[in-house]
């Protein structure tokens, strides 16, 4: 799947920062895991006012959790990016694999 750095900015830019820093662009859906990635990744940090903190790998990949990247970020850059990846996973089942790739 595409993220664009026009369309999703911030969003866009943390993806391309962690996958640069080393965390994988191939993930493997994990829906269950989620709640508990969720939290392993951004539960005891700090929010900052009119942001929402982004994580890389997402929590709904089984690479997310304990270790994922994290960024406050813009809210509307988090919805939307989240939403693109959520749309394009829909009627992808749990244990598949997609690619994250970020483009101009």
């Amino acid at each position: 799947m595409l993220i664009s750095r026009g369309k999703y900015g911030e969003a866009a830019e943390h993806i391309s920062d962690a996958q640069n820093a080393g965390h994988p662009d191939v993930l493997t859906i994990d829906r269950p895991g989620a709640p508990g990635n969720r939290k392993d990744s951004i539960g005891g940090l700090p929010k900052v006012p009119g942001k929402q903190l982004d994580e890389y790998p997402p929590a709904m990949f089984k690479e997310g959790g304990t270790g994922a990247g994290v960024r406050s970020i813009s809210s509307k850059d988090n919805m939307e990016a989240g939403a693109c990846i959520g749309n394009a996973c829909r009627g992808l089942s749990d244990g598949e694999k997609v690619r994250i790739k970020v483009v101009d």
